[in-house]
């Protein structure tokens, strides 16, 4: 078998609701996807939700090959991209490459992608996550009870710019969740908004409170020096990692002992092959992994496989517009099907309706840094405060 050529698809939508952080706290509903095929000389497509206008410049490297060899074909890549770095668009065209290579592989093998990847069973465990700095009262407490009516018992709440609003909100939270779990699970992300000693003074604040379990992004994702300051001065761990590249990248973070969850994603680790890679490092560390957010997801399937997942972000805001996934939440996990590969189906009518020749300008997050981030606390303008319309 032999890939014959790519074909990529962009499309614009409208999630469900909006989502925001601490750096774009106002939040966004508009948003762009991608869709990347490859085709092979016996009719079987492998897929991948992702783009990067470098994807054009590797397929060279691709056609031509037989596309079991997924790991090869990742080395492969590396290696082109090599004075430049495994950086910005080119790491996440080999990550959407590598992703559809292994969707490939596994409908080759004519079985879902969790058993190619060497799991026992298709399931992991899921975490509720609003990205919900955005949201009223009412619309997080909705979203959190949501997750716990189908058993999810851990939650994480966007904060860092306005202390009341964040241990309020907590608490919202957690009286959402506990229909699921007596004691949920907490955790908070600040998204690189702070200093690591304010993050000390804040996370020290919220604990006087609350149980928190990790304290996500703290400080900023290269400053082991920081990072390992928080996670000695406060009681939660400290996750960080979702928005680093490959194995090179955790290597500081690991080795100072910065970091207590590793955490990692599909397109943003170099795909499957770069997340099992950091993955096994973080194992061989005795530290666990938490899979970041993706839609339908579909990392779950590599979540499956690793020995150290401890859970999988689930955001689900509505970024599936125009096609159809084979897994389901139950129990608190995500449990996936048989249908072969990714088990992604897409409605070829629905992705024409809103697909667009080329892609408009950014749409949504990342959004920058907010001002003041990691110097001066900025008070939120009016039209970022919507948490103050109580429940």
């Amino acid at each position: 078998m032999k890939v014959t050529g790519f074909r990529m698809k962009t499309y614009v939508y409208k999630m469900d609701r909006k989502i925001g952080d601490a750096n774009f706290p106002g939040g966004f509903q508009d948003a762009m996807g991608s869709l990347l095929y490859i085709d092979t000389d016996e009719g079987i497509t492998g897929i991948a939700l992702g783009g990067s206008p470098s994807i054009r410049k590797l397929e060279p490297l691709i056609v031509g090959e037989d596309p079991r060899g997924v790991i090869g074909l990742w080395k492969k890549m590396i290696d082109q991209v090599f004075k430049g770095g495994n950086e910005g668009q080119d790491k996440l065209a080999i990550g959407t490459i590598d992703v559809a290579l292994w969707d490939l592989k596994a409908k080759i093998n004519n079985e879902p992608l969790w058993r190619t990847l060497g799991a026992r069973e298709g399931r992991c465990k899921a975490y509720a996550s609003g990205i919900d700095l955005c949201l009223t009262d009412d619309e997080i407490f909705a979203f959190y009870r949501r997750m716990a009516e189908v058993g999810v018992d851990g939650g994480k709440l966007k904060v860092g710019l306005d202390m009341d609003a964040d241990l309020r909100r907590l608490g919202i939270m957690k009286e959402a969740l506990s229909i699921a779990s007596e004691r949920p699970m907490l955790t908070i992300d600040s998204n690189e908004y702070w200093s690591p000693k304010q993050a000390i003074r804040h996370i020290q604040e919220i604990e006087k409170h609350f149980d928190i379990t990790w304290a996500e992004e703290p400080a900023r994702r290269w400053d082991y020096r920081g990072l390992r300051l928080v996670s000695e001065s406060i009681k939660a761990a400290v996750a960080t990692g979702e928005n680093i590249n490959d194995v090179s990248d955790f290597y500081a973070l690991i080795a100072n002992e910065a970091v207590d969850i590793v955490e990692i994603g599909g397109l943003n680790t170099t795909g499957i092959t770069g997340a099992m890679q950091v993955a096994h490092m973080a194992h061989a560390f005795e530290l666990p992994v938490a899979m970041m957010n993706c839609p339908a997801n579909f990392m779950s399937h590599l979540s499956a496989a690793l020995p150290n997942h401890l859970g999988l972000e689930v955001v689900d805001p509505g970024r599936e517009p125009c096609f159809t996934w084979d897994s389901h939440i139950e129990d608190g996990w995500i449990v996936m099907g048989n249908k072969p590969g990714l088990g992604i189906e897409i409605d070829e009518k629905k992705l024409a309706k809103i697909a667009v020749d080329s892609p408009p300008p950014r749409r949504g997050l990342p959004a920058g840094r907010r001002e003041g981030a990691g110097l001066y606390e900025v008070p939120p303008t009016p039209d970022e405060v919507v948490w103050e319309r109580k429940r």
